[in-house]
């Protein structure tokens, strides 16, 4: 009986399989003339097609900041800390005593200086009565003397109220009635300088006496000293919020802006301070739409406009997550007002994309 080879068939099966299987691919692909033909064809298609418009004109890396930009508040004073009555996330108000440095010493040469002027004034009232231009003069000027003394008193005042409520001794309305009472002192200031100015304008008051020397030297002595004072007091610049606060009771505070004593801003609206490389600087423009992106916040976008730009180059000043290279390029610096309140913190590192348009889209930032 014959008998077949088992590797003989196995290596026939395995044959007649393969030339199944390339039958079956030739007959389901497209020929080569047809292959050609469809490889011709697409350059021209392509070629007839308009390139897709970019939506980022730039990008760049930003940080998050108060409207107004970040102050640090030090003394104009130097000396001994006495009194903090900030503390961070305070909301205040324009004026507010946040810090106090000893201010002992200047206090008592101010009611020395009080006392001076008290002298000179009566010994100059022992004189015959001032009359005509002269008399207008002196009303005007103890007037103007006056409302500044009261200003004084009134700043003082309102410093002694704020610390009683921060006590919680007293009610805002206090706080808020001393600083109208304030306001008031200071308003009677402008007009009673006004009315000297007036006065000394029409040009016929004669030259002062001895006497009304010495008041007027007098009163210029106590108002340096109650200038000195002020300079004791760290005050809030404007409506916003203490970020941070470095002063400490018992240490002595500097005047140098290295050595702040209270980090300041106003946290009713956001910026973005961005620097942009110097090859893209001619793609930014003041009223461009943002696009803002923060690591803390993935997949949200928020919008704002530029504001600013600067008007030179200059090395970056955002901290990089690696080592600045010596060829790394120059920078524009570029601020954008952020839309809405976002819940962006400030000092958050932020990538920024610039718009290609001046209108926004609904388009989202490339992925990272």
């Amino acid at each position: 009986m014959f008998k077949v080879d088992p590797a003989l068939s196995t290596v026939t099966m395995g044959g007649a399989l393969a030339v199944g299987v390339s039958v079956l691919l030739y007959l389901t692909q497209p020929s080569v003339a047809q292959h050609m033909a469809t490889l011709a064809a697409t350059p021209a298609q392509a070629a007839d097609a308009p390139p897709p418009k970019p939506v980022w004109a730039a990008s760049a890396t930003g940080r998050v900041e108060p409207k107004d930009g970040e102050l640090r508040l030090d003394t104009q004073l130097s000396g001994k800390i006495v009194e903090v009555l900030a503390k961070t996330n305070d909301a205040v108000t324009a004026g507010d005593l946040l810090v106090r440095i000893d201010d002992a010493d200047l206090m008592s040469k101010v009611i020395s200086a009080e006392s001076e002027v008290l002298v000179r004034v009566r010994e100059r009232e022992e004189e015959p009565p001032a009359k005509g231009p002269q008399a207008d003069f002196r009303k005007a000027e103890d007037a103007l003397a006056a409302a500044e003394r009261a200003r004084f008193k009134a700043r003082q005042a309102l410093d002694d109220a704020y610390r009683s409520y921060r006590a919680g001794k007293s009610s805002a309305d206090d706080v808020t009635a001393a600083r109208t009472r304030l306001q008031e002192a200071i308003d009677k200031v402008a007009s009673e300088q006004v009315a000297l100015e007036k006065v000394v304008a029409k040009g016929d008051v004669p030259l002062p006496t001895r006497l009304e020397t010495a008041v007027t030297q007098s009163r210029a002595d106590l108002l340096q000293l109650e200038l000195a004072v002020e300079r004791t007091r760290v005050r809030a610049p404007s409506n916003g919020t203490v970020l941070n606060v470095w002063a400490k009771v018992g240490e002595l505070a500097e005047t140098a802006p290295e050595t702040a004593l209270v980090l300041f801003g106003d946290l009713a609206s956001l910026r973005v301070r961005a620097e942009v490389e110097e090859r893209d600087v001619v793609n930014i423009r003041i009223g461009q739409k943002v696009v803002i992106r923060a690591d803390a916040y993935p997949g949200r976008d928020f919008e704002g406009v530029v504001s600013s730009l600067a008007p030179a180059l200059g090395p970056p000043r955002i901290l990089s997550r690696g080592p600045r290279r010596p060829n790394d390029v120059e920078v524009l610096e570029v601020l954008a007002d952020l839309d809405g309140n976002p819940p962006l913190l400030t000092g958050m590192r932020v990538d920024t994309f610039f718009r290609a348009e001046t209108s926004a889209s609904n388009e989202a930032a490339p992925k990272n």
